[in-house]
């Protein structure tokens, strides 16, 4: 299945991308049923949410298959609004479309869409990663009025919460039944870690009121790539202006309606876990308050609207390391011990401290 997924990508994607009228003469095509000079198509993801083929400059994604069709239409047509040009990378139009309008179709039982190829975010270099960059989008993102796109459906609402209870639930199932190993101990950590929170955070009540703002619903560095600023969007021709590459945010599949909070909880828990350097996040931070981010105050302590969001992220990354570790039979590493750490951190929380936080 999930070859036969990635070899109709390919082919979409080889149908989408643009190529030059002939052939140069003595060519040896690469691959041998490609008839164009491109270079060979290349599988960037195959999990089961997901499977992502590049060919050439155009990304083919087959997304998971209880992909709800409305919000993805939502989603993609948030990605390609003329109000998110500079923010969001804009799909590409599929050739093959014939439901959900021109930038969705359906393969193998399975939503499709295409994209651009952006250049991502070099894991060799953790010094160049762009966090004032993706601060800044985020802000620019959380500015945008939902009510102002118009969207051929409803955007969902923001899974912050729901994500965090599937974590937990992936976890329970992948529990090691002898309560006495470190696996259990460090299941424990995180279920107590989990009880701490309100209920809200754990699927299992309305969110409180705040401001509803447009939310990406997964941020990290590897949703960003870099990618000409003047590309056109599905909506907007391109300006004619000379292109500038710059960092653009990618993968809307979360993206939905809800606090924006959560969308500056990854990086919080990372700092609060000791995973990102307090310079880096202070830098984070300034950036997305300089470009008049909503999420957090303008100043002062940000943690008030921080604090639930990041430990939900926080227990939510330690449940999926301990199930990951469980299904691929491995130990936990270093980061992944370092989130059952801070699940630990959290659970020893005095009771006062506790009501104080999430209050």
């Amino acid at each position: 299945m999930t070859v036969s997924v990635a070899q109709a990508l390919t082919a979409v994607a080889h149908d989408a991308t643009p190529r030059p009228a002939r052939t140069p003469r003595g060519h040896r095509t690469t691959p041998p049923t490609c008839p164009c000079p491109c270079p060979r198509p290349d599988i960037l993801a195959d999990r089961p949410d997901g499977t992502v083929v590049r060919h050439g400059d155009v990304v083919a994604k087959s997304h998971a298959p209880d992909t709800d069709p409305a919000a993805l239409t939502a989603r993609i047509a948030v990605a390609g609004h003329p109000l998110l040009a500079g923010i969001l990378l804009p799909p590409l139009p599929v050739p093959t479309a014939e439901q959900g309008g021109p930038f969705t179709t359906v393969l193998h039982g399975r939503p499709l869409t295409l994209w651009p190829y952006g250049t991502p975010v070099d894991p060799e270099d953790p010094d160049a990663a762009p966090w004032e960059d993706a601060a800044t989008l985020l802000a620019r993102l959380h500015a945008i009025a939902p009510g102002a796109l118009q969207l051929p459906a409803p955007l969902p609402p923001m899974r912050g919460p729901a994500k965090a209870a599937r974590a937990i639930a992936r976890m329970r199932a992948a529990a090691d039944p002898h309560p006495a190993t470190a696996t259990a101990t460090a299941t424990t950590a995180v279920l107590r870690a989990w009880a701490g929170l309100p209920a809200w955070a754990r699927d299992e009540a309305p969110p409180p009121p705040r401001r509803a703002a447009l939310c990406h619903g997964d941020l990290h560095l590897g949703q960003l790539v870099r990618h000409s600023a003047d590309a056109p969007s599905a909506d907007a021709p391109s300006t004619g202006a000379p292109s500038t590459d710059r960092w653009l945010l990618i993968d809307v599949d979360d993206m939905g309606i809800g606090d924006p909070a959560w969308d500056l909880a990854r990086p919080a828990a990372w700092y609060a876990a000791g995973l990102l350097a307090p310079d880096v996040w202070v830098r984070f931070l300034g950036a997305y308050r300089s470009a008049g981010g909503t999420a957090v105050r303008p100043d002062g302590d940000p943690w008030p609207q921080l604090d639930v969001p990041a430990r939900a992220l926080t227990v939510q990354t330690a449940a999926l390391a301990l199930a990951k570790s469980a299904a691929e039979n491995r130990p936990l590493d270093e980061v992944e011990e370092m989130m059952i750490e801070a699940c630990a951190r959290i659970a020893s929380l005095p009771p006062e401290l506790e009501c104080e936080a999430t209050s």
